[in-house]
């Protein structure tokens, strides 16, 4: 994946942070979908996997400074990132609404991005997102552990969020096992 997204990038001449979305089937074949020129809202977990500052590089290059090249980029451990949404966890509906309180979770590895705070009161003619979790690990399994309890610490109130959504998948064996593709919550919630 790696090597085909940076050909492609190399081929078009693209200078700028951009990501390449690809779908990969069970026999590992992947098959590209498109490229963004833009900051993904997912551009956290490359970062705790890369250790690169997206943004202050999108910076630096408009400034002129050479970008690194990437045979530089070491990718290490596992990345997972959690949209936390006011939604309602069971349809996924938009729930505008005051957030009376708000506890984030934090610790080594736990990334929070987030707008949001107590007191905050959500429009409903906007986005429902309100922040994201990202987590790092060693492997799959660690991050998936940093993730559960994280999920399990934060805590949002006065509005609906998905957070009790995330904290059962950190537990689904499916999702645990790798066995789910992007059918699979249609198929069972």
């Amino acid at each position: 994946l790696h090597e085909a997204a940076v050909k492609a990038t190399k081929h078009i001449g693209y200078e700028s942070a951009g990501t390449f979305e690809f779908l990969v089937d069970k026999h590992k074949n992947f098959y590209f979908m498109e490229m963004n020129t833009r900051l993904q809202v997912e551009h956290c977990v490359s970062e705790m996997v890369s250790g690169i500052d997206i943004i202050e590089w999108m910076i630096r290059i408009a400034e002129g400074e050479k970008l690194f090249e990437q045979s530089d980029v070491q990718l290490k451990g596992h990345a997972i990132e959690c949209r936390i949404t006011a939604e309602d966890p069971v349809n996924f509906m938009p729930c505008p609404g005051k957030i009376n309180k708000w506890i984030a979770p934090g610790g080594k590895d736990v990334r929070i991005d987030s707008h949001a705070h107590a007191g905050y009161i959500i429009p409903q003619h906007y986005d429902s997102m309100i922040g994201k979790v990202i987590v790092w690990g060693e492997d799959r399994d660690r991050a998936i552990k940093k993730m559960r309890r994280a999920m399990d610490e934060f805590e949002i109130g006065g509005i609906k969020t998905v957070i009790d959504f995330h904290r059962r998948m950190m537990r689904n064996p499916d999702f645990i096992e790798n066995r789910f593709d992007t059918k699979y919550l249609e198929s069972h919630l």
